[in-house]
């Protein structure tokens, strides 16, 4: 009986790591054969586990959804990142995510083995979260906006722009995009007959209307990369453009996405795409990467920056410019 029920221990861990199984691949790693593979689907069916069949040469198993949710196995590593993930949501910016996740986690760990509660603990006691993450969101309202981009139908939703106006917009939404501190969603507003960027926390009351649509093409292809830019620089009146001797990997540890948008350029160097509402705060931001770099555009950073490096050689100098 402890071997059979150790076996579909293992066959439920094989179904659950893999999207489909071939009978004979799935007898052979368990070392049984198709007669005991078959008896074995039969308890872990009865057991509430959907586990499907299909016949023919290329027939096999895979697990399929259900209308409750089993037990699932986790591996080690598979397990830290659960709870780790579990954490993070405690404090995430995802209205009443965070007493569920406290309530799953605490299912969690009170199974885990000692030797991953204490990796476990060891990452809840060097980690401090840092407050003011950005605005909550509605979970309903991300569950919409992800259901209709996955199925490609129009939606219509409330918008509430910058200036705090509120108004209704019909969109075809494409991506979800989370940059760490605001959710945004991506989206061909057909209003306007051109893609948008929507900050999800000012959208309210999104309605699934349909009908279905052919997705767009997203200018240059990365929807990530379009929602930096758009974020970053295209609302502010300088937009600046500058190439950075950093590589790209290096700079993105530096340059958060809600700052500035980086394309690589060689192998040692990168394009930062940022913005402002004034001179003084992008060349100084610009100059805190950490890094040598050239102002491609506007001109008149270049120009701030030679202001800017007289004023400081002065100050470092002890000594004030004529009046």
């Amino acid at each position: 009986m402890l071997e059979t029920s150790a076996r579909l221990l293992r066959l439920l861990s094989l179904l659950q790591g893999r999207p489909a199984w071939p009978g004979p691949e799935l007898a052979a790693r368990l070392g049984i054969s198709a007669r005991t593979l078959r008896r074995d689907v039969d308890k872990l069916r009865e057991l509430g586990y959907p586990v499907l069949a299909t016949s023919g040469t290329a027939g096999g198993y895979r697990l399929g959804a259900g209308a409750e949710l089993p037990p699932l196995l986790l591996d080690d590593e598979e397990a830290v990142a659960v709870a780790v993930g579990l954490r993070t949501a405690a404090g995430g910016s995802v209205v009443g995510m965070a007493e569920a996740s406290v309530r799953a986690l605490a299912k969690l760990e009170q199974v885990l083995p000692s030797r991953l509660r204490y990796r476990v603990d060891a990452l809840r006691t060097i980690t401090l979260p840092l407050p003011g993450t950005g605005p909550p969101v509605d979970p309903a309202i991300l569950t919409v906006l992800a259901t209709a981009a996955r199925d490609r139908q129009r939606i219509r939703l409330s918008y509430t722009g910058r200036d705090g106006a509120q108004a209704w917009r019909s969109a075809e939404p494409h991506r979800l995009v989370h940059t760490g501190q605001r959710w945004y969603l991506l989206a061909w507003d057909l209003s306007r007959a051109g893609w948008r960027t929507f900050r999800v926390d000012r959208i309210a009351a999104p309605q699934v209307t349909g009908p279905r649509f052919v997705p767009r093409e997203v200018p240059g292809g990365d929807a990530a990369g379009y929602v930096s830019r758009s974020v970053s620089s295209a609302p502010y009146r300088y937009q600046a453009r500058v190439r950075l001797h950093l590589p790209a990997d290096v700079a993105a540890a530096r340059v958060p996405p809600t700052v500035g948008h980086l394309e690589a350029d060689g192998d040692q160097a990168c394009i930062l795409v940022t913005g402002a509402s004034s001179l003084a705060p992008l060349a100084i931001y610009v100059a805190l990467v950490g890094a040598e770099f050239e102002v491609i555009e506007p001109p008149a950073l270049a120009d701030y920056l030679l202001v800017l490096a007289a004023r400081l050689t002065r100050a470092a100098q002890g000594r004030l410019a004529p009046r």
